[in-house]
């Protein structure tokens, strides 16, 4: 990391975690000489990031959070983390989507984040298993009026999760019927080795059927999300058509994650094939 006194509190919380995490754990000390800050400064950061639960405070500095692989963190809490990060992305992948296109949108706080920059594009067909994302279409035309073009939204019913997604056999039923032109997913993890994954089992077959439904699959997730690692694995990395994630995403995981996927989209900056 390098030093940078003018860092915004967002981006400077993004390197601690990063580092906290490539490393397993830091010092205050080693956060003050790196991002030419105070020792209070980075304290007030460590007890933010503390609050959000992304990292550990320790004495003396902060160690990662340990959490189970079932442990499924509900939509408020997620709200919160990366909002930078998840409003590039949702640009981004709205670029991606053709006016008239039956697009799938699964649950989650990055595809909410996406559906807010779709409500003024003509024509699309919307299928969701996610409250918050129909919710914003719901919200748009109601206090627009019913628009000539605005989008019809298809709700896919079932259990709903504590993310606030519609998951289980009536949700999977829905989608197994239905074909999309473009699917945009929403993950708690992403790895090489367990591709994509969930803490909810239920959900992890819901996603299952999403992408099966899907002529191309698109998952947007912001940077965290590599290297966690939920209960269940969905999809390989090999079934995925393009990453939109964010900058923040290491070199090292850029070049691991081209050995796997077709496309890597790094919001803010120019798209990179992932073809080699």
């Amino acid at each position: 990391m390098s030093e940078n006194q003018n860092l915004l509190a967002e981006q400077r919380r993004a390197l601690i975690v990063d580092e906290v995490r490539r490393r397993g754990g830091v010092r205050v000390n080693e956060l003050t000489r790196r991002l030419g800050v105070s020792d209070m400064t980075v304290r007030r950061d460590l007890d933010a990031l503390a609050r959000q639960g992304v990292l550990e405070k320790v004495h003396g500095g902060a160690v990662p959070v340990v959490e189970a692989s079932t442990h499924e963190p509900g939509f408020e809490a997620k709200s919160g983390l990366e909002l930078t990060a998840k409003e590039d992305i949702a640009r981004a992948a709205a670029e991606l989507v053709a006016p008239g296109s039956a697009i799938a949108l699964s649950g989650g706080t990055t595809t909410y984040a996406l559906a807010q920059q779709l409500l003024d594009v003509p024509e699309l067909t919307v299928v969701t298993n996610s409250v918050r994302v129909a919710d914003v279409f719901h919200v748009a035309q109601r206090t627009s009026g019913q628009r000539q073009g605005g989008a019809t939204v298809v709700l896919t019913g079932g259990v709903r999760t504590p993310s606030d997604s519609l998951v289980g056999p009536v949700a999977d039923q829905a989608i197994a019927s239905l074909h999309f032109d473009v699917l945009f997913l929403g993950v708690h993890g992403i790895s090489a080795e367990a591709g994509l994954s969930t803490p909810n089992l239920a959900e992890a077959e819901t996603n299952r059927r999403l992408v099966q439904s899907a002529r191309r699959v698109v998952v947007v997730a912001d940077h965290t999300k590599w290297g966690t690692v939920g209960l269940s694995s969905f999809a390989r990395l090999e079934q995925i058509d393009t990453w939109v994630t964010d900058a923040g995403l290491p070199e090292r995981a850029r070049a691991e994650v081209a050995e796997h996927v077709r496309q890597l989209v790094l919001a803010g900056e120019h798209a990179e094939d992932a073809d080699t």
